[in-house]
């Protein structure tokens, strides 16, 4: 699900890599042998199943609340994050007034980045999502343009090109075509490049005003989780979602309950687990294994849900995600060559 700079942010994430890598030595606790190939797996199949869950919730048990979804995800995210760091498993950064400042911004989009997600995933089958999320790469390539005057090569900008035909060819030939969750998957592209442009704008400064002097993954975990637990309960009225909660069957039915648990469990597992296996290979190889998962998600995408397709849409999306192994191809010369 990745592609990466040396020293700036995941296009798609907005992980800093540098900084997860120093992370993932710091937090290393338990002394695990080198385990590429496990690490791996683990992080293929959390990220993989995070998405099919979150699929599985919002279309076959049809629950019109994505954003009472994201926040019970998150909720899970800051209890688990919270004891593993009072057990001192791992460290974080005490949440003081001067951080959550500087960091409102960046969670705001957040919030907004993760509902969107669950709204367009709702309507839209998960092979398209995972090819219009490549859109997000042009326009954070862009932004890195204006904002911070970095330019790519050519290499780059051809991937970028082919990313963008993929994704209007499969828009096109979609046999279950959504134009509202098209819309919103439009509007998660710039929501989560804007997410990593502002993240690479306001990291520095954050950093600043933590004790240590240092923002690692888990406290951006529990900072970014925390904080969007009292704006998605603000947004629950909002969109009225209380009046459905209060109606819907779902939520008196045990394996529901267990499935959404599981969900949030598998997003904080994302986060470990991409850890694990960035120290235990590196950002090269993580760039161009999280570029591959794409394909056995999509796949699995279409045939657990029997998504209708034809053999122009299915070509439109196995070249969105060839596209998307030759631009971490790309950065990854780009990287070297600097």
């Amino acid at each position: 699900m990745n592609t990466f700079e040396n020293k700036d942010n995941d296009l798609e994430t907005g992980k800093l890599i540098k900084d997860g890598e120093k992370t993932a030595r710091s937090n290393r606790v338990l002394k695990i042998p080198n385990q590429a190939l496990l690490s791996g797996f683990a992080y293929c199949i959390s990220s993989c199943s995070m998405i099919l869950i979150n699929k599985f919730v919002l279309s076959s048990y049809d629950f019109n609340a994505g954003i009472s979804l994201m926040l019970y995800q998150n909720l899970i995210s800051v209890i688990i994050v919270s004891i593993l760091s009072f057990l001192g498993i791992i460290s974080t950064e005490p949440l003081t007034w001067r951080l959550v400042k500087v960091w409102f911004p960046v969670n705001v989009i957040f919030v907004g980045m993760l509902i969107t997600s669950m709204f367009s995933l709702k309507y839209i089958n998960v092979a398209m999502v995972t090819v219009l999320k490549n859109v997000t790469n042009v326009i954070t390539a862009l932004g890195e343009m204006y904002l911070f005057s970095k330019h790519h090569d050519s290499r780059v900008w051809a991937a970028l090109f082919l990313m963008i035909i993929s994704a209007i060819s499969g828009g096109i030939t979609d046999l279950s075509f959504h134009a509202v969750g098209y819309a919103w998957q439009i509007i998660n592209c710039f929501l989560t490049a804007s997410y990593s442009l502002t993240l690479r704008r306001l990291m520095d400064t954050a950093k600043q005003v933590t004790k240590s002097g240092n923002l690692n993954e888990f406290s951006m975990v529990l900072l970014n989780n925390t904080l969007s637990l009292p704006l998605g309960i603000l947004l629950i009225f909002i969109f009225n979602e209380v009046d459905y909660l209060t109606r819907t069957p779902l939520l008196r039915l045990p394996t529901f309950w267990f499935v959404m648990t599981l969900s949030g469990v598998l997003g904080l597992a994302i986060s470990f687990t991409s850890m694990w296996f960035l120290h235990q290979t590196g950002a090269t190889t993580y760039s161009l294994v999280g570029s591959l998962n794409k394909i056995p998600l999509s796949i699995a995408g279409i045939l657990i849900f029997k998504v209708p397709t034809s053999l122009e849409n299915s070509a439109s999306i196995f070249f969105g995600l060839i596209a998307g192994v030759i631009f971490a191809r790309a950065k990854m010369r780009e990287r070297s060559q600097t």
